[in-house]
């Protein structure tokens, strides 16, 4: 005898809204990706260099696809603005905004100075802490340092 899950049970697993979420950080000392997923946290570092700046997109892609991803996957990006490296916030901020325009994918500027008195802040918390500090969506100002 088998047993066939209820109908309910099939639409509400059907309609289960994926909600893929990609923070970067390339303004610290290493290259620093992580992918939230609804239930799910996954991620990855590199050495922050030059080397790696070049493959950034590269980069990115392999993670993505370590987890069975693609860009199209990812709904929302939230980037690191700096303060840091200008190499590594420049090629960072280029790429976000080059999937913005290729694949409509909203993303959220961040910088660890904007969560004013937020303590032992962690990266899955990024996403949360830029609603609540009301950050602007599509919104670019980056911070180098000199």
């Amino acid at each position: 005898m088998t047993v066939l899950p209820s109908a309910l049970e099939f639409i509400v697993k059907k309609n289960k809204i994926i909600m893929n979420k990609l923070i970067l950080d390339a303004a610290s000392k290493n290259i620093f990706l992580m992918i939230i997923s609804n239930d799910d946290i996954y991620s990855v570092s590199h050495k922050n260099s030059k080397t790696n700046y070049e493959k950034m997109i590269i980069l990115v892609n392999d993670f993505l696809n370590k987890k069975n991803l693609k860009i199209d996957d990812i709904s929302t990006i939230y980037v690191n603005r700096g303060p840091g490296s200008f190499a590594g916030i420049r090629n960072s901020l280029s790429m976000i905004k080059a999937f913005r325009v290729a694949k409509k994918i909203d993303y959220f500027c961040y910088s660890f100075d904007d969560f004013i008195n937020e303590i032992n802040i962690k990266y899955e918390n990024i996403p949360n802490l830029c609603d609540k500090f009301n950050i602007k969506k599509n919104l670019i100002k980056p911070i180098y340092i000199s």
